[in-house]
């Protein structure tokens, strides 16, 4: 296989940018560092699409290989042909490889097989040949044989029945049809396995065309079949399946003839059926599975992408009843200066202690916000701090934050390391305080699947789940950056071209030789040989260091290059530093773009990149983005009407619509039928997670704690 054509059509990008992608992950380069500093090779394709082609070459790698071993297979028997050579080299998934390796793959005892080791294949080859007026019986008078096991007629007739079935089974063309028969006409049905009401009622009886059925759907069907509530089955029109088999296995009319008409339903309904069902089971479920890996890792995107809320120092609440609520102040960079526990769920002077602790807590430490962990408790909790802020004269704005895996975090052995003073309770309302300052740096302590933005995410299959997981962190860490003199091992450790090892020796040399001050020293730390040093240099920021670019996105090999471009503009890098390049832009569009680049031997879209960093040195994407929402205020869903117009954050985007924290603890939900004006296939065509939206209140069940809202109609601001 042509795999560079293959991805290229595929794709619909040009013939060099797929060879070069290919040569650039090959020689051992990573996504993030082709997608930002080899842009002039592939054509300036994002990190997501650089992902998905380094996915499908490997898919298609992988199937050269299988193919390559098929071959060696098939020949090994001596059974390899022109015509099996020909659709060898044809296959172009894996399943319609393993179609036609079916007949030769070794077997376990079958009917079949006992029948041939009778000696009865010749037989069941004479009857397949439908040779008009013939009898089987009479061809299967030849073949009795008692030492065999074979005494009459009849066990000689079955025995070559036997093995036709398993012929028509493993038939390629057959099976091919059969799936896309299945795939298109098929309908999957469920139905109740037991009385007993549950999550999964509405699908007690249930049927829907494969063709049509929402994946989201196919996960519950799954789940509700694994916890015994369901029964599942996958049905096609058995007279279709049988006529697909006879127009491929029938060839005349006789006593042969019916003779194999018998054996294809007897194929199907023993062999193929039972077998093709399992795959389109297998299928849907991969299919789902990965449609909803995409919408995890859509999400998972701009929650880690979401805007920090710099230079604030913050508090921490970690909700909780019985075990009260634990406090943590830190510092604007995150530093912890203080810890309690209050009671603000138990009786009424332990609220009032609550207040005092609080209040005293916000004075000391000049508190400027509070972040709310959204767990246990939670309302009560935002209830009592929206109450206080009315009370004291401090002006203090709060928001409830998604505490999803923060209790993984505390007792993780990263966060022992990281607070072996603190108990474990303790350390997570530190990260729920640090989640609401930087997102980023701390959710990349966090198991990317516990952060609970998706849908069946423990049902999805572990290894692709962390990979699609874990290239949307590395790709954010790495948008971003990271400042090489505070960041943590493990945000050091998503940096382009550094492992877990590595980004420890980076922080142990730190601890032994003090801050860095060039990223030239990068080289010095164990480990870290010139391919890491080129792969993470770019995406590493010392603001203390005396050259200037060492603190922006300018890769060390271009450092020459944005120094002729500064001296051919009339500046040097002082200017950088202070800011000072009012004309920048005026006087490379004077120069023109293209005659720069090759002055400087440089792409144009590095000079781009290179005139960005220089303008705004140090710069943070996420300072782009609108800021978080922050509250003052509480609501109760007692207190909501329908069509009352409140503006929200999206906490989560799934299949079927998307969910609302509008202040009131209980997200509502905005069915994807209630997103837009217009037909919309995906909720993600129009919202993401942190988006402030204004939303319209249609429904509010208090009993079963559901609120519907709509965004039709609804101006967005």
């Amino acid at each position: 296989m042509d795999i560079i054509t293959s991805i290229t059509n595929e794709f619909k990008l040009q013939h060099w940018q797929i060879e070069n992608t290919v040569n650039l992950i090959d020689e051992g380069n990573t996504i993030p560092f082709i997608a930002r500093y080899r842009k002039e090779a592939h054509g300036g394709l994002d990190d997501q699409v650089l992902r998905e082609i380094a996915d499908r070459l490997q898919y298609l790698r992988n199937l050269d290989k299988r193919r390559e071993e098929i071959f060696n297979l098939i020949t090994e028997q001596e059974k390899m042909t022109p015509e099996l050579e020909t659709q060898i080299e044809a296959a172009v998934t894996l399943a319609e490889l393993e179609d036609i390796y079916r007949p030769y793959r070794p077997k376990r005892k079958t009917r079949a097989s006992i029948a041939k080791a009778k000696g009865l294949e010749p037989l069941a080859t004479a009857i397949m040949e439908q040779k008009p007026g013939i009898d089987p019986a009479f061809l299967a008078s030849d073949f009795i044989d008692a030492e065999k096991g074979v005494e009459t007629v009849e066990d000689a007739l079955q025995g070559a029945s036997d093995i036709i079935a398993e012929d028509i089974s493993d038939n390629a063309d057959i099976r091919r049809k059969l799936r896309n028969f299945f795939m298109v006409l098929g309908v999957i049905t469920s139905k109740a396995a037991k009385e007993e009401d549950s999550v999964y009622a509405q699908y007690y009886d249930f049927s829907e065309r494969i063709e049509k059925i929402a994946g989201y759907k196919i996960l519950a069907i799954d789940r509700g079949e694994k916890e015994d509530f369901l029964k599942v089955s996958v049905t096609l029109d058995r007279e279709k399946a049988l006529d697909t088999i006879e127009k491929v296995a029938i060839k005349n009319e006789g006593l042969c003839t019916e003779f194999v008409r018998a054996a294809g339903v007897d194929a199907y309904d023993r062999l193929i059926y039972p077998s093709v069902e399992r795959e389109i089971r297998s299928m849907l479920t991969e299919r789902a599975a990965t449609a909803a890996i995409k919408v995890f890792a859509q999400n998972l995107r701009p929650l880690l992408m979401a805007p920090p809320v710099k230079g604030k120092i913050a508090m921490g609440l970690d909700p909780g009843y019985r075990t009260g609520c634990k406090v943590a102040c830190v510092d604007a960079t995150g530093l912890v200066l203080d810890t309690g526990v209050i009671y603000v769920t138990q009786s009424e002077r332990q609220k009032q202690e609550a207040e005092v602790l609080i209040a005293s807590l916000i004075k000391k430490h000049k508190v400027e916000i509070i972040s709310i962990g959204n767990g246990t408790a939670s309302k009560e909790t935002e209830i009592f701090v929206a109450d206080l802020l009315k009370k004291i004269p401090e002006k203090v704005s709060y928001m409830v934050v998604s505490e999803a895996g923060a209790s993984v975090y505390s007792a993780s052995k990263l966060a022992a390391e990281e607070f072996p003073q603190f108990d474990v309770s303790i350390r997570s309302a530190i990260s729920i305080a640090r989640r609401l300052q930087d997102p980023l740096a701390e959710l990349v302590k966090i198991e990317p699947k516990a952060i609970g933005v998706g849908q069946y995410q423990h049902d999805m299959p572990k290894k692709e789940l962390e990979a699609a997981l874990d290239g949307v962190v590395e790709d954010c860490v790495n948008a971003v950056g990271a400042d090489l003199n505070t960041a943590s091992a493990s945000l050091l450790s998503r940096i382009a071209g550094i492992n877990a090892s590595i980004a420890k020796n980076i922080v142990v040399y730190r601890e032994e030789n003090g801050a860095f001050t060039s990223r030239v020293q990068l080289k010095k730390v164990p480990k870290l040989g010139p391919k890491a040093f080129e792969q993470c240099a770019g995406f590493l920021r010392i603001a203390e260091s005396k050259n200037v670019l060492d603190n922006t996105g300018v890769h060390p090999e271009s450092y020459d290059a944005a120094k002729m471009l500064l001296i051919l503009c009339g500046y040097d890098l002082e200017d950088v530093k202070n800011n000072n390049l009012p004309k920048l832009h005026e006087r490379i569009e004077k120069l023109g773009y293209k005659n720069l680049a090759e002055k400087l031997s440089i792409g144009e879209p590095t000079l781009i990149d290179i005139e960005k960093e220089l303008l705004k040195p140090g710069r943070d994407p996420r300072d782009e983005l609108p800021p978080p929402m922050l509250r003052f205020d509480v609501m109760e869903m007692k207190d909501l009407k329908p069509e009352m117009e409140l503006k929200g954050t999206v906490r989560n985007v799934i299949d079927f619509g998307a969910f609302i924290d509008i202040g009131v603890h209980q997200d509502g939900l905005v069915h994807i039928s209630q997103i837009a004006d217009r037909f919309i296939k995906h909720p993600s065509e129009v919202l993401s997670v942190g988006d402030v939206v204004t939303v319209r209140v249609l429904d509010v069940d208090i009993e079963k704690k559901r609120i519907s809202l709509t965004m039709k109609g609804v101006p967005q601001s």
